[in-house]
């Protein structure tokens, strides 16, 4: 066998299965479809390529699927969280958990983009943490991580000129993950500018949307990980009565016995790896944060623009911080209360009426799982919010934007009750 045979037998293979993929990339045929069971398994994975794709999200949230947006609470899944209490009591609905650590109002806006149909006239929960705040913002390399190219082209191919998607693009190409494509950079700059995308560009955003969608299709049901047997563990330890008596008692036991190695009733497994050991040191370090001044604030605008815009119900829930943590840490309860209520102002001021408040209740025994993170008796709380809002016809919300919630001077505004009274 002479070499040239040799060299193909070798690379012959490698160069088929590239031209096979390709094809495959570029066919018009659609593969999309997925097995109930993966839906199961996507809905509590909070897998990154279910997060930043679209064909499973759409899929399942075209049927009993709702979404629960918010960031890293969702991956706290004891046996009273909202997936697990859904499956046990025959709930229906089903959440299907968006975020994780890091995921921020920019993110989420983002990943909005390709359930928008799925979105239009249907319900959602939406965890917002004051600890979003932060005077910098969304961190870039939190967001690059989450950045999916396929939503941004799906955004660019149904783009008008609004201050909606001026902000937005501006926000992206503030980000590194904006210039990571020179193509979809020059079509931000021209949105942030209020110009039109010109023929080419539509048909470049048509080619990106076809190859990117195919790779969703095939791809992104893979590794999925092992959520669901901690959701199916869940249920087994559920009382069979949804009483939340009977809730609250066994969240109170589950409570009390996994919080037995410190003072400030933190999960045992949290603080055996990441606090044992540097607690003393952590003592007062918080006493300088400050959430009250942040771009955040004009963020969370567009999460709020988007859902008036597909007219989507929503619970929003406020979490509270571990008070005991809070206390020992030196964090300003008063800058959380002010920025609680800034959240609640821009909330009520353009109909975003259904608010479940628990920033307060952070000193409630087995409340919170860690330091910021709700936890058993905490999720009973929030079951009692999301329970009736699913089960119960809502009246149609009527939202009335108001862009001023863009500005640098929302963003920049100290909460005081006089300046968030007289913000218009």
């Amino acid at each position: 066998m002479n070499s040239s045979k040799r060299l193909w037998l070798i690379i012959g293979p490698v160069i088929t299965a590239f031209i096979i993929l390709l094809l495959l990339l570029l066919s018009p045929i659609n593969f999309a479809h997925n097995s109930a069971e993966t839906e199961r398994r996507a809905a509590v994975s909070l897998a990154p390529q279910v997060f930043k794709g679209r064909q499973i999200k759409k899929q399942a949230l075209a049927g009993k699927y709702v979404p629960f947006f918010g960031s890293s609470e969702l991956s706290r899944m004891d046996p009273l969280h909202p997936s697990v209490l859904a499956q046990k009591y025959h709930r229906n609905y089903r959440p299907f958990l968006l975020g994780a650590a890091g995921t921020q109002s920019l993110t989420q806006y983002y990943s909005m983009q390709p359930i928008e149909t799925q979105m239009k006239n249907k319900k959602a929960v939406f965890i917002i943490s004051p600890q979003w705040c932060v005077p910098q913002g969304a961190r870039p390399d939190a967001f690059g991580f989450y950045y999916s190219k396929l939503q941004t082209v799906d955004w660019l191919q149904q783009i008008q000129n609004t201050r909606m998607n001026r902000y937005a693009a501006q926000r992206l190409l503030e980000m590194p993950s904006g210039h990571s494509d020179h193509a979809i950079a020059q079509m931000l700059r021209k949105v942030a500018k209020g110009k039109p995308l010109s023929n080419y560009n539509r048909l470049q955003l048509s080619v990106s949307a076809l190859i990117l969608s195919h790779e969703d299709q095939l791809f992104s049901d893979y590794r999925l990980g092992h959520n669901l047997s901690k959701i199916d563990k869940g249920v087994k330890q559920l009382p069979d009565s949804q009483s939340y008596a009977s809730l609250d008692k066994t969240a109170t036991t589950l409570g009390k016995e996994n919080t037995t190695n410190n003072t400030l009733g933190i999960k045992n497994s949290f603080y055996s790896n990441r606090l044992r050991g540097h607690v003393a040191r952590l003592k007062g370090e918080q006493a300088k944060f400050d959430y009250r001044k942040s771009p955040e604030y004009s963020d969370f605008e567009l999460v709020l623009n988007q859902f008036a815009q597909t007219h989507t119900d929503v619970l929003f829930i406020l979490p509270p911080i571990n008070e005991r943590w809070a206390k020992y840490t030196g964090l300003n309860r008063e800058m959380i209360d002010q920025t609680n209520n800034k959240i609640k102002q821009q909330l009520a001021s353009q109909g975003f009426n259904n608010v479940l408040d628990l920033s307060q209740d952070g000193g409630q025994p087995y409340f919170m799982e860690d330091t910021i993170h709700l936890g058993w008796r905490g999720w009973v709380a929030v079951d009692k919010g999301v329970r009736p809002f699913m089960a119960n016809k809502q009246a149609k919300p009527q939202y009335h934007i108001n862009t001023r919630y863009y500005s640098k001077d929302w963003q920049q505004l100290d909460p005081t009750t006089q300046n968030l009274t007289s913000f218009k």
